[in-house]
């Protein structure tokens, strides 16, 4: 159940490498760090169901959340990655170029990343892992979803595990850009490790369940853990 597929130890030695925090512990205040093994695994069970599909990655960072996607994602399914830290894509680039398996699937792209998911089409899997924190921003990631597609955010702290007169009791800002966007129906999950936390989007017509994939979204087994997921389903009129 530990062992990690090998294309994310690689990257998991490549952030060594490049000194990119592999906990929130280990990184600076405000700072990014990388994706961690139960997030990980979570969007590798969304990516695996991406069949035929688009797959986007806001903020590369070290390689680990892509190599989870792109380990698991179909042969038929391709995944786009922005990070404006041009070290830290070129890094990435040549971890993915070196494995035959992943080659000419995975894009790397060296740029803003909002305005790179925003037009390359509808995705079937968004991870916006770039500190999106403006509602318009997040209206735009969700216009680029089609139906039955998932956004994902992570680094969501449970409420009862804040403590007493933390101001995110009140008014957390991941947690309002989903309840401030009519168009998606979402949920918070727990996923399966010891720390962190990830949330997770799926867009479905306007009084209709959501489409294919969302049942399976919903049945992730966890352990009770800081680790959160949210999922929402855009609708119409």
């Amino acid at each position: 159940m530990d062992e990690l597929p090998s294309l994310v130890t690689h990257a998991q030695d490549l952030a060594r490498e490049l000194g990119f925090p592999l906990t929130r512990e280990e990184a600076e205040p405000g700072s990014a760090s990388a994706s961690l093994p139960g997030v990980g695994r979570f969007l590798a069970v969304l990516a695996a169901g991406c069949s035929g599909g688009l797959i986007g990655e806001l903020g590369t960072g070290a390689g680990i959340g892509t190599a989870w996607m792109a380990s698991f994602m179909p042969d038929d399914c391709t995944l786009i990655t922005a990070e404006i830290d041009e070290r830290l894509a070129v890094a990435v680039r040549g971890l993915l170029d070196g494995d035959p398996g992943i080659a000419g699937r995975v894009e790397v792209i060296t740029g803003d990343a909002l305005s790179t998911m925003t037009g390359r089409g509808q995705f079937d899997l968004l991870f916006a892992d770039s500190g999106v924190r403006d509602q318009a921003d997040f209206g735009a990631l969700v216009s680029v979803l089609r139906v039955g597609g998932r956004l994902v955010m992570d680094d969501v702290t449970p409420v009862l595990a804040l403590p007493a007169p933390s101001p995110l009791r009140v008014s957390d800002p991941k947690r309002q850009l989903f309840h401030g966007e009519p168009r998606l129906a979402w949920t918070e999950v727990v996923l399966p490790e010891r720390f962190g936390r990830a949330r997770s989007a799926c867009p479905g017509r306007q009084g209709r369940r959501c489409a294919r994939g969302s049942s399976r979204t919903a049945t992730v087994g966890a352990r009770p853990s800081p680790l959160w997921a949210r999922a929402g389903h855009p609708g119409y009129g």
